[in-house]
């Protein structure tokens, strides 16, 4: 098991309210929003490593990356997939960011708080509502 897997499997078993998919989704969705937001240089599928001031991002930030990482994904699954791994709302995300913090995985600015992650999209509305199946034309 590599190093950065085993320190998310030790942090998931020790709040036992999200799967270690959750965690590991969750490093790779800030990647994600790190390129998407030109903060970082990280090959697709790579995990971010810590963040630092020249790329941190904000909970609404990371929010929205989560929302398009998800749906690269998982599609309208996603609601699915976030509620087998515990995760009901978006705030969840944000409990997770703040054990992450907690844990000296990351870091957070002194204008970051947990409020930052609530009730910014609803799973359904973005997930399955909004959703577009968009076709290559021949």
């Amino acid at each position: 098991m590599s190093g950065r897997r085993s320190e998310l499997v030790d942090i998931a078993q020790q709040d036992d309210r999200y799967a270690v998919e959750a965690y590991e989704f969750l490093c790779h969705a800030l990647a994600y929003t790190q390129r998407m937001l030109g903060k970082v240089s990280r090959p697709a599928g790579e995990a971010a490593e810590p963040e630092t001031q020249s790329n941190h991002v904000s909970g609404q930030q990371l929010l929205e990356g989560v929302r398009h990482y998800a749906l690269e994904q998982f599609g309208m699954m996603a609601p699915v997939v976030f509620r087998l791994w515990g995760i009901q709302n978006t705030r969840d995300f944000g409990a997770m960011v703040y054990t992450l913090i907690e844990a000296g995985h990351w870091h957070k600015s002194d204008d970051d708080r947990l409020e930052d992650f609530d009730d910014l999209y609803d799973f359904d509305e973005v997930f399955v509502r909004e959703y577009k199946i968009e076709w290559d034309e021949l």
